[in-house]
């Protein structure tokens, strides 16, 4: 026997394990095990996932987008390895600016792998929706070309249409909500009345549940039959039903769509098989940040994208039913598939949208315990954002609050489950020794954590002031700090009172509510356009001189003065009185407004004065944007006429969303600056220094109230009851609860709620958490020198009893100064 028969393999074998030393797949391995090492416990079991679903639960500050983003290039470094197949990674995140944070990560991890940047999308939501519905127009029903996209409000105008078509097919039960629980017939009585459920109960009815059940795959037809199990005198869900019919309606006829309809969309994309097939073959795998803050539908859309073609024809089945019928959305989250390959990445604890959304935290909650259930539930626990303190005051917090729950409840003994507390039960703990985070768990300054009591809010002001100028010291660019306020108003308030304070320490002050009002584009654009319209008008040519005065084109002066007399302003005489020079730049200006009036066709007049106005390039992309709806939605009517209703439409009624051309986080948490901003704004970023000022308990967790001119009607409000039926039913309760009872279901939401808002304010502290509770405070900021006693948030006493050496003695301060 030729002895070859026995060397050839061992030769081979040799010949193998010396290339393999050589080979590019050895040392994408070593390369993917040293990114994968260079993570905490908790992100490395989302770098170690192959296949399946996968949950993972991340307290704050525990590195979720940064272990999202290398478990998303080490995903397509293996799909690389054991597949040619050009099937990509799907990731999907609340925010734009999150999308584009999380995309810059993900390469740069694909680049430490040595990999082309590419075999990913990184989506929102909605982004991804539309993507998979644009691509299948034919059977989304979506022609892109034809529809207007619109973010309604309770004013909008097809809100209050739906309204009043509504009333006009519902004498009957219009009848009874105006006679409410009682009614003498007095005229005035009944017109007042009439006023308040045309203009307030009714739109506000609408427009809840419209948001709540169209996210969750809810029809009209199905409210009506869940409105059969209810016995309340005013068929509320019944009326609700017909309100959403009616928008329904008129959004068809007029080629409109919301966020709600592009979801819709994809899912009729996915009823077909084909369609299916074409969308599935091209993913191997979902990534979902921010899961807590998803809502059923568009739960239910990833997990058909994240199953595999040939082996969902039953999850499809059963999620498409979900959308049909009265089964519940939970379903889903109960009967999680092995073959779903899906992570989800999120906190319960820091769901606060669920009081203006479906995104209802139990959604994720449950995933949570069904993954857990099957051992696929990974939790990142460890934080190194913030300084030891004010992790403890953060854990403090969630605990008690979660104690004073079940004692309001009665429930003290009983094993608390995922519907009866505010907070999943999930403590933060700081990092180990040797993480790979710089400065984690950093010294604090100071204390880390100072509790204050100022007499009102004035004395708040000077305290705040006297640390911010302690802490910028003397070189400011060293540092971040924030103010994070429950309201606008109170942003807007303290804006005015720090202003001159920064400015002296120069100390760059940016008020994220004032700034990210860009309404002030269409604002001022339609300004100027009434203006051109009607250029002897003293009200719109005052309006119009604002606007250029507002964007420092023209000087300030007495605008009351030019206004008075448009044609002598405009169009002097011979015999006039010379104008003073500030006047005529401010008169050739308007003048030049007119011409172009005259001159340009009516599609590029925004366009020309975004450039009068001397906009910056987010201000110009939001008023491109601008034109482009206004000029589709008039297209049928292309007149002065029509474009002024469209912009004064979209001014008084829609939040017309702004393009953003910078990144948002950067501008909010720049060094040298302190950013005035709303506790939800702030959720997903942090700074050296958090301010929480003015912790009262009328805000937090606040107070659920009946508007004194809607009482007639009970003590309760139709939205909330409407909004905690729905929520019962989807959530799997055995009966849907009366008024009484939804009404308090629907207090605890918002308490709920509130608490986390809170939390996630407290943690976005690093070095310094500031927190007070002035004994003296308005009782609406609308009226912010109405100052009267004001109970702390009950969060805030027991904080101080807790942590006592943390409570700054505002009397010694006094003696010392």
């Amino acid at each position: 026997m030729s002895d070859f028969k026995f060397t050839a393999p061992v030769i081979k074998e040799l010949l193998d394990s010396e290339l393999s030393e050589r080979s590019p797949i050895v040392s994408l391995q070593d390369k993917i095990l040293a990114i994968r090492n260079s993570l905490r416990p908790g992100q490395q079991q989302m770098a170690d996932w192959q296949s399946g679903p996968l949950a993972i639960s991340a307290v704050p500050g525990a590195g979720k987008s940064t272990g999202m983003a290398a478990a998303a290039a080490i995903a397509i470094a293996r799909q690389y390895e054991r597949s040619s197949s050009r099937r990509h990674l799907v990731v999907v995140t609340f925010t734009r600016s999150a999308a584009a944070n999380i995309k810059a990560k993900i390469r740069k991890d694909l680049k430490k792998l040595s990999l082309p940047q590419t075999g990913f999308f990184v989506y929102t939501l909605h982004g991804l929706a539309l993507n998979i519905a644009n691509r299948h127009s034919d059977l989304s029903g979506l022609q892109l070309e034809n529809v207007t996209l619109i973010t309604p409000t309770q004013s909008h105008r097809f809100i209050r249409n739906a309204v009043e078509q509504w009333i006009v097919n519902n004498p009957e039960r219009y009848l009874r909500l105006l006679e409410g629980h009682q009614f003498d017939g007095e005229e005035t009585e009944r017109l007042r009345r009439q006023s308040v459920l045309r203009t307030e109960v009714l739109p506000e009815l609408a427009n809840t549940v419209i948001h709540e059940a169209k996210s969750s795959g809810i029809s009209p037809e199905l409210l009506r039959e869940w409105s059969k199990q209810t016995t309340d005198e005013y068929a509320i869900l019944s009326v609700a039903a017909g309100l959403y019919e009616q928008y329904q309606n008129l959004m068809r006829s007029r080629d409109f769509i919301d966020y709600d309809d592009m979801i819709l969309a994809a899912l009729r994309v996915l009823e077909n098989d084909s369609a299916r097939r074409i969308e599935q073959n091209q993913v191997f795998a979902v990534f979902e940040d921010e899961a807590q803050d998803s809502s059923p539908l568009q739960t239910q859309l990833l997990e058909i994208l994240a199953s595999d073609a040939g082996d969902n024809s039953s999850l499809l089945k059963d999620a498409m039913n979900r959308v049909s019928t009265a089964d519940s959305c939970t379903d889903a989250i109960h009967r999680v598939s092995p073959k779903l390959n899906l992570v989800r990445v999120g906190d319960p604890n820091q769901a606060i949208n669920s009081t203006f959304t479906p995104a209802d935290p139990i959604y994720f909650r449950q995933f949570c315990e069904e993954c857990d259930r099957i051992e696929r539930l990974a939790t990142m626990d460890q934080a190194g954002r913030s300084t030891r303190i004010i992790i403890e005051a953060a854990n403090f917090a969630l605990k008690w609050i979660n104690s004073q729950w079940l004692a309001a409840t009665n429930n003290k003994q009983q094993t608390p489950d995922n519907r009866q507390v505010p907070f999943r039960l999930q403590t933060i703990r700081p990092v180990e020794a040797g993480d790979p985070q710089t400065n984690a768990n950093p010294v604090p300054i100071g204390r880390g954590l100072e509790l204050y009591t100022p007499r009102d809010i004035h004395h708040t002001v000077e305290l705040l002031s006297q640390r911010v100028i302690e802490l910028f010291g003397e070189d400011p660019t060293q540092n971040s700090a924030a103010i994070l306020v429950r309201e606008n108003r109170q942003g807007r308030w303290l804006g005015e009172a720090l202003a001159s304070v920064c400015k002296e320490h120069k100390i760059i002050l940016y008020d994220v509510g004032e700034r990210d009002r860009r309404s002030h584009v269409p604002q001022e654009i339609l300004a100027l356009l009434q203006f051109c319209d009607r250029p002897h008008s003293p009200d719109y040519l005052k309006a119009a001189l604002e606007a250029l005065v507002q964007r420092q084109l023209i000087p300030t002066q007495d605008l009351n003065a030019l206004a008075s007399l448009p044609e002598e302003f405009l169009y002097p005489g011979p015999l006039a009185a010379p104008q003073p020079e500030t006047v005529q730049r401010a008169a050739r200006l308007c003048r030049s407004l007119l011409r172009a009036r005259l001159e340009l066709p009516l599609y590029q007049l925004i366009s020309f004065l975004a450039l009068t106005l001397n906009y910056d390039q987010a201000e110009l992309a939001t008023a491109d944007k601008l034109a482009e709806r206004v000029n589709q939605q008039i297209a049928g009517n292309s007149s002065m006429g029509g474009m002024l209703s469209a912009l004064s439409e979209i001014v008084s009624s829609e939040r017309f969303e702004p393009v953003e051309t910078e990144d948002s986080e950067e501008r909010y948490t720049r060094r040298g600056q302190l950013t005035i901003i709303t506790m939800h704004k702030a959720k997903g970023l942090d700074w050296d220094y958090v301010f929480l000022p003015f912790l009262h308990e009328n805000l937090i967790p606040g107070r659920f109230w009946v508007p004194p001119q809607s009482q007639f009607l009970g003590d309760f409000t139709l939205s909330e009851v409407a909004r905690a039926q729905i929520r019962a039913t989807l959530h799997e309760e055995s009966t849907i609860p009366d008024v009484s009872q939804a009404w308090e279901v629907a207090k605890n939401l918002k308490t709920s709620e509130e608490y986390r808002l809170l939390y996630v304010a407290m943690t976005r502290a690093k070095l310094l958490l500031w927190m007070s509770a002035a004994q003296k405070a308005p009782f609406t900021w609308s009226k912010p020198d109405n100052l009267q006693e004001q109970a702390p948030c009950p969060v805030f006493p027991a904080l101080k009893r807790q942590f006592p050496e943390y409570v700054v003695n505002l009397a010694a301060m006094t003696k010392q100064a």
